[in-house]
């Protein structure tokens, strides 16, 4: 069965072409002008991945990730123009796995899709022998569950891929780059910011449940690494 993507832009012009494009590479297409049905159908259909504009009436995309996420941990791609960057950087903030500045190429699109497929295929895997123990944290890939101390951390595909990637060898520093291979693939460009506001947010979320959590630790000009206490 093909992935579905569900595309939401009042741009009819841009949903016609991508979603034309998309459908050529063998994908489920859904797409939506209207950011309030654009939601009800993110709710209700549990797409493999959701790309949303970021500037639209009625619900911005802004407003729609943080709705979505609320209820689930579907991977958002975001579309930005070419002066949003404070929008890119509390997107990432608020959960979105990735984005990309407009005008773009739809072979970009296409390339940054499959690379957010990618990660979540991770998470599907039969990977019942990866799971990962650290004192206080559990990591199970195969059901793409986190709990730090018994309590199940919420974390988005990216989220996951990177903790488990600093979490597997725990005192081992990984540089920025390192990361952006492990989650984004060695053929997509990211800015360095990227990590860190994922990094920023998994710390965030577990001291929603743990305000002493420490364990993902930075090293300045160096790279960030897991520190197993």
């Amino acid at each position: 069965m093909s992935e579905k993507i569900i595309l939401v832009d009042d741009d009819s012009n841009i949903l016609a072409s991508v979603s034309l494009a998309l459908r050529a590479e063998g994908w489920s297409v859904e797409t939506y002008n209207d950011s309030e049905q654009g939601l009800v159908a993110l709710q209700r259909n549990s797409p493999d991945i959701a790309v949303l504009d970021i500037k639209m009436p009625k619900i911005d995309g802004m407003e729609l990730l943080k709705r979505l996420r609320a209820s689930n941990d579907v991977p958002v791609i975001f579309l930005t123009s070419k002066d949003d960057e404070i929008d890119e950087a509390i997107g990432l903030r608020m959960g979105a796995d990735d984005y990309i500045t407009k005008p773009f190429s739809q072979k970009l699109l296409i390339e940054r899709i499959r690379a957010v497929l990618r990660r979540t295929l991770f998470k599907n895997s039969d990977s019942s022998d990866k799971m990962i123990q650290r004192n206080d944290l559990s990591l199970d890939p195969d059901r793409h569950l986190c709990k730090w101390k018994g309590q199940e951390i919420r974390l988005t595909v990216t989220e996951f891929l990177i903790l488990y990637t600093l979490a597997l060898r725990p005192g081992l520093v990984k540089n920025r780059d390192q990361l952006i291979d492990t989650a984004y693939g060695e053929t997509i460009y990211v800015d360095d910011r990227t990590i860190d506001s994922h990094i920023k947010r998994m710390r965030r979320k577990f001291r929603v449940f743990d305000k002493d959590f420490d364990c993902i630790e930075t090293l300045y000009g160096v790279g960030y690494r897991y520190r197993d206490v």
